[in-house]
C-alpha cells in the first residue's frame, strides 16, 4: 500500500486504479475564514478515502484527526466486506487509545469525527464500505440525485429524528456542534456506523466535514456536483462556495468519481493475429 500522507491546508488530486475501477479523486482542506487553526484532515489511498474533523483546541484537534486517519489507513482495501469491517473496528480501538494519550491545554479532551469509504468485495462485486462516527458526512451522487449515506451523531440530528427540528433549522441551530459520538473526546468506546453500497461507474462519492454542510444545503451541494467537469473542479467549487458564505469552520471535502478502468492494450501474437480477438474484437483484414 502507498505511504499514508495527511492532507491539511492543501488541495491534492489523483487517480487510483483498483481492480476494474478507475477512481478519480480530489481532496481539499481549508482553514476557512474564522478559525485560526485547521483541525480537519483528509487522506486518500488506493480504494480508501477518509477524513476527520478534530476537536480539543489548538494542536490537540490536529493531533487527534491525524492520529485517527493514520491508524485507519492500515485497513486493507479490496478485501471482503465483513473482514474489512472487523479490521476497522480493531483500528478504531487503536485510534481511541492513541487519541486518549494526547495532552490538551484545557479541560477539553482531544477527539475527532471520522468518515470514509473503503473499496471491498461483496457478493463477488466491488462495493463501498462506508464508515462514520460523528457529524462528518458521506454522500453519493448517482443519476443526478444526491443521497446522504451516513447519519449524523449529533444532538440536532436526534431532534430531527424526533420531529422537533427540520434539517434546514438544524443547520443554524446553536446546538449543531454538540456531537453524541466521537473518537476520543472522553468517550468510553468508539461506536461507528457501517453501511455498504455497490461501486457503480458514474457514481460520485463526497466526503465532507460539517464546515461544508453548515454553510451549504444539500440542494446546492448537488448542483455543484452535477455541473462540475471532474472531481478536482467539484472539490474546488464546494470549498469556494463555503468560503463565499463565510466559512465559519474548517472546510474539508474529498470527491471520488468512479469510472471503469481502461482495458490494457495487448501485443499482437507472433502469427500476426491480435490477442484481443478472444475478447470479441474483429480480426484485422487479410491484406492478400
Amino acid at each position: 500500500m502507498d505511504a499514508a500522507t495527511i492532507v491539511r491546508d492543501a488541495s491534492v488530486s489523483g487517480t487510483h486504479i483498483v481492480g476494474e475501477l478507475r477512481l478519480e479523486w480530489s481532496a481539499a482542506c481549508n482553514v476557512g475564514r474564522v478559525r485560526e487553526t485547521n483541525e480537519d484532515a483528509a487522506l486518500a489511498l488506493p480504494g480508501m478515502y477518509l477524513l476527520a474533523d478534530g476537536m480539543g483546541g489548538h494542536d490537540s484537534g490536529e493531533l487527534a484527526s491525524e492520529a485517527a486517519l493514520l491508524t485507519l489507513s492500515e485497513a486493507t482495501s479490496a478485501g471482503e466486506l465483513k473482514a474489512t469491517q472487523l479490521q476497522l473496528d480493531d483500528l478504531l480501538l487503536a485510534a481511541q487509545r492513541r487519541i486518549g494519550e494526547i495532552d490538551t491545554e484545557t479541560d477539553r479532551r482531544a477527539g475527532t469525527t471520522a468518515t470514509g469509504i473503503v473499496l471491498v468485495t461483496h457478493e463477488q462485486s466491488p462495493h463501498w464500505l462506508v464508515l462514520n462516527i460523528g457529524d462528518s458526512r458521506t454522500y453519493r451522487f448517482q443519476n443526478g440525485s444526491l443521497n446522504q449515506l451516513t447519519t449524523d451523531h449529533s444532538q440536532v440530528q436526534e431532534f430531527i429524528d424526533a420531529g422537533f427540528l427540520t434539517p434546514e433549522q438544524a443547520r443554524t441551530d446553536p446546538r449543531r456542534n454538540v456531537i453524541t459520538r466521537a473518537l476520543g473526546a472522553g468517550m468510553v468506546d468508539p461506536v461507528a456506523d457501517y453501511s455498504s453500497t455497490p461501486a457503480f461507474p458514474g457514481d460520485v462519492l463526497l466526503l465532507c466535514t460539517d464546515g461544508l454542510t453548515g454553510e451549504l444545503p444539500d440542494e446546492e451541494i448537488g448542483d455543484i456536483l452535477r455541473n462540475a467537469a471532474d472531481s478536482q473542479q467539484a472539490a474546488e467549487r464546494l470549498v469556494d462556495a463555503a468560503l463565499a458564505l463565510g466559512a465559519h469552520d474548517n472546510v474539508t471535502v474529498i470527491v471520488v468519481t468512479v469510472h471503469e478502468s481502461v482495458p490494457t492494450l495487448t501485443m499482437p501474437a507472433l502469427d500476426g493475429s491480435a490477442q484481443g480477438e478472444a475478447a470479441g474484437q474483429a480480426p484485422a483484414p487479410d491484406p492478400s
